[in-house]
Formats: structure tokens, C-alpha cells, sequence
């Protein structure tokens, strides 16, 4: 047992590049992960890390060992979880990333649940609008909103958001509404940062898809920061209706161009290639399926 211990140790300093990474992923101080390293090249007789001051890197024979070590690790795991699944119950931690926004508005609220079906499972959720890279990060899945470009990733579907043009009643007063997509050229449109490209916006023409190039005083790397100013009257917002539909049915936006707004963006629970599912994760894709409504 001591001898898998050190692995698991030695293969999640591998995949962080980092003492401190792999003890806070393992909950571990960095010494004990130090002394669980030292103990495994000891027993060894090799080094199986080069350490220097700013980085460390695997030694050509810690990266043949690495390749085995994460295997044996994986098949431990696999075999926790088929021994916790007969018993109906999840452990350990489940590290979750999402969007920020979405997040807190659809995936917070359903928590309390899941924990409650899963006491002995422990939840670490994590929200950036920054695409993370989720086995760097360690991460053991993660929610995007987005069209999916890295199929290294292995992909369920959970929904689709639709996206709308809205601002505030007292903006389109004092504006007008544009009556097609080119219009916007001459409005102050709200720009979010994490868009493939924010000066961008994509519509669907009667003749095709169309893409519209815009531009404004005000962008952001958070929906709620775009949405609180287009609220306020500062700008267009092509905007997902999981941000907006609470202020459209309130008349604090209002929509425009509807006949020519873009299909919906996927929703989607992502997670790493592994050679075995996750009971967790599985358990909690299924159960955000099962949960989430589309929008």
C-alpha cells in the first residue's frame, strides 16, 4: 500500500509539474509530498525527478515509469469506485470547472441535491470563464459553453442556450432598433473578452450565415459585468438567455432582431480521456442531464 501511495503521489507531481500543485490537489502539505517522492526514488534506486529552483521535469526513466505508475493508479481507483458503486455511494472529491455565470445560476442551485444523494462525496467547483486545461489544472471535468474545438476532450451534450440581441428600453429610445444585423455598426455594442472573437457577431441571414463586425466603449471577461451595463444603458448585448430571460420578462431588456439570431451554443460537460469513466463523474453528468434545463 505504500508503494501505491507513493505512485499516486509521484503521478500527480508528474501531471502538475508541481510539489505544491500535486499537495494541494491531494490535500497533503508539500513536505509530505517531498518525503512520499524521495521515499519512492529511495526504494527505487533511481531519481526519478530533476528538481532546480524554478521547475522540475521527469527524468527519462520517471517518464517510462509514469506511463505504468498512472495506469496501476487508474486501475486502483476503477476498482475503489466498483466496490463504492455496489454500495450505492461516492467518494472522495469531485473537482468541477464552470463558468462563472452559469455556474452560480444553474449549476450552484442543483448541488445541495446531488451532495445530499452522495454524503461521502466532497465537491470542489471552481468558476473561470477562461477555458482552463482541465488535467493541468486537475481538474476532473468541466462545463463549457462554447463550440467545441479539442477533441482531445471526451464530450456530453447537456443543453443548448440561445443567444439575443437585447439592450434597455431608454437605450433603444434613444437609439432605435437596428432592423437588420449590419445596423450595428451604428450602435455601441457590449463585448465579452472570452468570445472566439468579441468584435465578431454571427447571425443567420435569409441567404446564409452572416457575420457582423462591431465595436463599442465597454467589454469584459464576465457576463454579468455586460449584462449589469447593458441593463444600465450602455450598449447592445448579444447575450445567452440563461443571462437574460429573468430582465426580458421583468422589461429591463428588451430584444431586437430576432428573425436573424444564431442558432443556440451548446452546453456541454467535458472531461479527460482517462482509460476508466469516473464514478463521480459519471454519476454527476447524468445527474446535470437529468437537472438542467435548455437555456
Amino acid at each position: 500500500m505504500d508503494s501505491l501511495s507513493g505512485m499516486a503521489v509521484f503521478t500527480k507531481v508528474a501531471e502538475r509539474e508541481s510539489f505544491t500543485g500535486a499537495a494541494t490537489d491531494l490535500k497533503l502539505s508539500k513536505s509530505a509530498v517531498s518525503k512520499q517522492i524521495a521515499r519512492l526514488e529511495d526504494r527505487l534506486g533511481v531519481q526519478l525527478i530533476h528538481r532546480t529552483t524554478r521547475k522540475l521535469h521527469l527524468t527519462e526513466v520517471g517518464r517510462a515509469f509514469y506511463e505504468r505508475a498512472k495506469r496501476v493508479v487508474e486501475e486502483a481507483e476503477a476498482a475503489e469506485q466498483a466496490i463504492s458503486s455496489l454500495h450505492d455511494s461516492l467518494r472522495g472529491t469531485l473537482r468541477i470547472n464552470s463558468p462563472l455565470s452559469f455556474g452560480i445560476r444553474k449549476i450552484s442551485p442543483l448541488l445541495p441535491e446531488f451532495m445530499a444523494r452522495h454524503p461521502d462525496l466532497k465537491i470542489d467547483i471552481t468558476f473561470n470563464d477562461r477555458q482552463v486545461d482541465l488535467i493541468e489544472d486537475g481538474f476532473d471535468m468541466g462545463v463549457r459553453i462554447a463550440q467545441l474545438t479539442d477533441s482531445s476532450l471526451i464530450v456530453r451534450k447537456l443543453g443548448t442556450t440561445e443567444l439575443v440581441v437585447a439592450a434597455s428600453p431608454e437605450y433603444w429610445k434613444q437609439n432605435g432598433k437596428p432592423d437588420h444585423p449590419r445596423d450595428l455598426v451604428n450602435h455601441r455594442c457590449l463585448l465579452y473578452d472570452y468570445r472566439q472573437n468579441p468584435h465578431e457577431w454571427h447571425f443567420q441571414d435569409p441567404d446564409g450565415p452572416l457575420t457582423v463586425r462591431v465595436d463599442g466603449h465597454f467589454r469584459s471577461n464576465n457576463g454579468d459585468a455586460l449584462i449589469c451595463a447593458a441593463v444600465n444603458g450602455a450598449g447592445v448585448h448579444y447575450v445567452p438567455t440563461f443571462l437574460a430571460d429573468e430582465l426580458l420578462v421583468s422589461g429591463h431588456l428588451e430584444t431586437a432582431l430576432e428573425p436573424y439570431t444564431a442558432d443556440g451554443i451548446g452546453i456541454y460537460a467535458v472531461w479527460p480521456p482517462n482509460r476508466h469513466l469516473s464514478a463521480k463523474v459519471r454519476s454527476f453528468v447524468d445527474f446535470l442531464i437529468d437537472n438542467l434545463a435548455n437555456g
